[in-house]
This record gives C-alpha cells, structure tokens and sequence, in this order.
C-alpha cells in the first residue's frame, strides 16, 4: 500500500528531534526533517499508533528562516548522525531546550514556572523564563573523540542509516575532532566488523576492530527489563574478538589532574570536553549544599570515577564508593585512585543490588544509562536518606520520570542545568540537584 503523503504545519518540537504538527481531522504527526513553523509536505511511514503518525519532510512549503544546507555530508546522504544538521545550530540548542521543558512538564508532571526556577541561578535576567542550554564548546562540528564505524561486505567503514541496518559510506560526519576518520575511506577492515575510534588527549588516533557481532542467546521471559538488557549487550560485546588495527587497546584521558586510561572499546564520553565540565558541575552542585561532613558518597553507574575524583577534590568526604557493572572502567577507576591511596572503593555489579550493602550516605552521584534509574534503584537510594542527590541525566525522557520518582518519594529538585554536548543532534543532557522536601522549603 503506498505510504500517505500530508500536508501540514509544524508548532513545536519533540523530544527525540521531529516537529509536530496536527492534521485537519484532529490526528498528531511527528514530522522528523521539519523546523516548528514551517509548512511541510511530508512522507508518513509510521501509522501503528492510533493517536498519532510519523512522517518524513518531503517537500518545505514555507521554510523556517532558521533552516541552513545541512552542515554534516554524512547526514545529508542520509546517516543517522546529525539529525539537526538543517537547522542553525543556535536556534537547534533553542529547540532542544523547549523539547526538554515540554518533557519535564509532561512526563514530570512538573510546571513550567518550577522548571524555570530550577534553573534560576544561570538566567539571563533581561530574557524571559526559560531553560538555558550551555554549549561544551564554540564549534557546533569537531567535537567527537569517541566513535564507531559499521562496515559493510565490502569491507568499507561507514555509518548506519537513520534506523536502518544500510550504510553511508565515503562521506563523513563532522562531529568527529580533526584527524579522526582521516584516510579509513582508503582501507578495508573484516566485513560485518565495527570499528572502535578514538583521539586521546594528545591527539593520537586508536582503532579497534571488533569482529562480527554473534547472534544474541535466546533469553527466558524472566531474562527482561533494563539490567538484563544491558547485561545482555555486554555479555555480547564482551565475545566479540578484537584486533587493535591502529595505536593502543587503551587511551588516555586526562581530567583536572588525573589521567584515565579507558579501552578503546569502553565507555567514555563522547565530546571532549564533557568529564571536565561534568564533574566540574557536579563538585559545584554538592558543594554548594549543606552537606554534614565528613560526608559518604556513593557514586552510582560511576564508571571510571570522574566524578568520584572531582568531589574527592572538592567536598569534604569520609569515604566514596563507585558502583558500575562495567569492570574494565572499575579496573581505570582502581588504577587511578589505589595510587593516590584515596578513600575511593569501587563495586562491580548491578547498582540497585550492591547498594543495599553499603554504608548509608550522605551524598548520592547518578549518572544512569539511557534507560534511566528506575524505580528499584530510586527506591532504594530514597531508602538511605541521603542529604542531597545529583543526578546526570542523558535522555530526556527518563531524566523526567525519574525526577517525577524522587518526587514521589520525597525529594526535591532544586536546581538543573542543561548541555548541548551532541550539537546537531536532537540529544540534551541535564544535571539536576534532589534535597529532602523539608530542606528544599517547598
């Protein structure tokens, strides 16, 4: 059956990039490649809802002036990297703010009036009320010093299509730092392999191939939820061979006076500049608060321990603990902190079951994944009473439900501040601060 095609005006944004806009019978349609304010002929290729459609931007009746010739090669042939890179990057952190307070006002149950004050402390005074999104860098392109590359059967690196298993290979993305892909368009790697890319803090290029992917297990209906997905992906990734094509299997990071040593293949963030002010931000938020010291801290999904090194640095602390089931970031965090002979200890496992054995705090640090926290975990975070709790949020979405938890249970958000650190991209993240109703005044 041939896909509709509709006319129609985009409001607002969406939490996940697209624009939505209502047709003449009432119906919502989330537009993805349309700027709120512009007229739009679009493409629908998603009608399982009934409440709503999905469509594609065919045809832009009335452009917005904000719309630019999309700034990323690989995303205008079509890859899923820079899913804003048709609007100027000013107006896009604009978008991505009001997609971010429309979250929090509809999934948080939270007002508008409050999320504002939350955010209060970093206002322009002179602008109206809003969420203000602070950039990690100048440049809108060249901030990625981690990625990955797909490759395809004849052996080319590129990267996947917007929700597809094809790749765009031979033009690149231009979030990556200068260097970074130079001359992969050029070689051949093992078909069906991935590529592993990073920059380390000196500038020098490691790549690790990691053989195909094995078909995942078939997993019993009691194997589900969050914490069995993610085991499931590194139970996976954790099988795949890799060969260390280029540089080292481990690069080094450096934050404030520490330098990290993290897998070529392991987590670190993203943009350059994202541990540095992070933890800055956190060590700020926490020591900015009434906290009794000396002060026990837990530092859940704490990977590496940036933000454990950063409060150590700052706020009067008897004891952390970093809580992660990643054991290679574990392994860095230990070879950080067991030289400096710090206070910090780490625990591999699931959080939500190590936690119940530690001694209460009074400082909590969440940074989850983009699954969120949960109930299991907040529930039991609440259950320590703990003075303040900071919480790094990475999507949207659960970031606001898991707020809209704490809430329920008893805390309070304070204050926030958002990041554009994936510019060109629909991705935000926000840092919030929770205290105990009765210490927030409210």
């Amino acid at each position: 059956m041939t896909a509709p095609v509709v006319t129609v005006r985009v409001d607002r944004p969406a939490n996940g990039g697209d624009a939505v806009g209502r047709l003449d019978d009432g119906r919502v349609v989330f537009v993805r490649g349309a700027i709120p304010g512009e007229t739009v002929t679009a493409r629908v290729v998603d009608t399982r809802a009934e409440s709503f459609w999905r469509a594609e931007a065919i045809e832009i009746l009335d452009p917005s002036p904000h719309r630019v010739e999309t700034i990323c090669p690989a995303a205008a042939h079509g890859a899923g990297c820079c899913d804003l890179a048709f609007i100027e990057p000013g107006h896009a952190q604009t978008l991505k703010a009001q997609a971010l307070e429309d979250v929090l006002v509809r999934v948080g149950h939270f007002t508008a009036d409050r999320v504002h004050d939350w955010c209060a402390a970093d206002a322009d005074l002179d602008a109206p009320p809003s969420i203000g999104i602070r950039s990690l860098s100048d440049d809108a392109t060249g901030w990625r010093v981690r990625t990955r590359l797909a490759v395809d059967d004849a052996g080319r690196s590129g990267q996947h299509r917007f929700h597809s298993g094809d790749l765009v290979v031979g033009v690149d993305c231009v979030q990556p730092v200068a260097g970074l892909l130079d001359g992969l368009d050029d070689r051949r790697f093992t078909p069906g392999a991935e590529l592993a890319i990073v920059a380390d803090d000196v500038g020098r290029r490691h790549i690790t191939e990691l053989a195909p992917a094995v078909a995942p297990r078939r997993h019993s209906r009691r194997d589900r939820g969050r914490s069995a997905a993610q085991r499931r992906r590194r139970s996976v990734e954790s099988r795949r061979a890799t060969t260390v094509l280029e540089g080292d299997a481990a690069a080094r990071h450096r934050v404030g006076e520490r330098e990290w040593s993290i897998p070529v293949t392991g987590f670190w963030q993203a943009h350059r500049m994202a541990p540095t002010v992070y933890a800055q931000t956190v060590a700020e938020f926490v020591a900015s608060t009434d906290v009794s010291p000396p002060a026990t801290c837990w530092d859940l999904y704490g990977g590496a321990g940036v933000f454990a090194g950063a409060l150590v640095d700052t706020v009067d602390l008897r004891e952390v603990h970093i809580v992660d089931s990643d054991a290679a970031a574990l392994a860095a965090a230990d070879a950080v902190f067991d030289e400096e002979d710090s206070s910090v200890t780490t625990h591999h496992g699931e959080v939500a079951d190590v936690i119940e054995s530690l001694p209460s705090p009074e400082v909590v640090v969440l940074d989850p994944p983009r699954t969120g926290a949960g109930t299991r975990v907040i529930d039991r975070i609440v259950a320590a009473s703990p003075e303040i709790v900071v919480h790094v949020g990475c999507d949207a979405a659960r970031f606001a439900r898991d707020l809209a938890l704490f809430t329920e249970r008893g805390y309070a958000v304070t204050r926030m501040r958002a990041f554009d650190a994936f510019p060109l991209t629909h991705h935000v993240e926000a840092i919030a601060v929770l205290v105990p109703i009765a210490a927030a005044g409210v």
